[in-house]
């Protein structure tokens, strides 16, 4: 259902991939709602995504970028705004990816190098974006800007890894950057904390069944999804959330708020039950 939340606002997402990313989800809400947008993700991720068909059917301009490149974006910001004719009100940043993860190197023995690339594209970008933004005067007053992030960035979660540094980064540039922005030129900055969520790239993250099975028995309403994000994210675009800023906002049906939930301790106590030492001994799921 749309309430025509963001007519006649204008925008740029981020990160869209495919059907499965968020950024998209986000993208064809935004639409919904009323809004006009541009689209904008690496050429590699072009190349091996879908964009051209959200594009055809949002309306929507694709401008190729390097994240972590302050002319590309520079170039988005400004094509932006010549494109739909002046100022932008709302900008998402749905951008994030680690090699040590993809390498399988573990947080005790991280390749350096790969750190660095981890904390340039998932957060540093971030801040580049924003200060462009704010050089450019690009964000119209009462704007909102949305990065996703993940409560890793609080509490350590195995197999996360350097994302987690990335993620707490991230929402300390939320912060910094949002108590700027907002007193000098009214424009709201959150990051969103969303629950694990099975998008192309979180597909490729070892243990993600696992993990969100976890979590959606610990959550009392259980795990949002992709288009649950994408609802809450428009909130945040809308004026309904006009004095929200520098806040890390949780969107994982109360995860964040548990310490053990009745399901996770059944199956605790499932597993102690169990003699897993035992040759051929098995855990069944009711």
């Amino acid at each position: 259902m749309a309430y025509n939340l963001l007519k006649g606002k204008k925008g740029i997402i981020f990160g869209a991939l495919d059907n499965k990313s968020i950024a998209w989800k986000v993208a064809e809400r935004a639409f919904e709602e009323g809004a006009t947008f541009t689209l904008s993700n690496t050429p590699t991720a072009l190349r091996f995504g879908e964009l051209n068909e959200l594009a055809e059917r949002t309306g929507a301009t694709i401008i190729p970028a390097d994240a972590t490149s302050v002319s590309d974006l520079e170039n988005v910001f400004k094509t932006s705004m010549e494109v739909m004719g002046g100022q932008v009100d709302f900008v998402l940043h749905s951008i994030g990816m680690s090699l040590n993860v993809r390498k399988k190197r573990v947080y005790n023995d991280l390749n350096y190098d790969f750190l660095m690339k981890t904390l340039d594209i998932s957060a540093v970008s971030f801040h580049k974006m924003l200060q462009i933004a704010y050089r450019l005067d690009a964000i119209s007053r009462g704007g909102s800007v949305v990065a996703l992030s993940y409560v890793a960035a609080q509490r350590t979660h195995y197999g996360y890894n350097d994302m987690a540094d990335a993620k707490a980064l991230l929402e300390s540039i939320a912060r910094s950057f949002g108590y700027i922005y907002g007193r000098e030129k009214g424009v709201r900055v959150n990051t969103v904390s969303q629950s694990p969520t099975m998008t192309t790239a979180g597909s490729g993250v070892k243990g993600i069944n696992a993990l969100m099975d976890f979590t959606d028995r610990m959550s009392p309403l259980g795990n949002a999804d992709a288009a649950e994000c994408a609802d809450y994210c428009i909130t945040l675009f809308s004026d309904l959330t006009r004095k929200v800023t520098m806040q890390n906002l949780f969107n994982d049906g109360g995860f964040s708020s548990m310490g053990m939930s009745l399901k996770a301790m059944t199956m605790y106590n499932k597993s102690l039950e169990c003699d897993c030492d035992k040759p051929g001994s098995s855990l069944i799921e009711d």
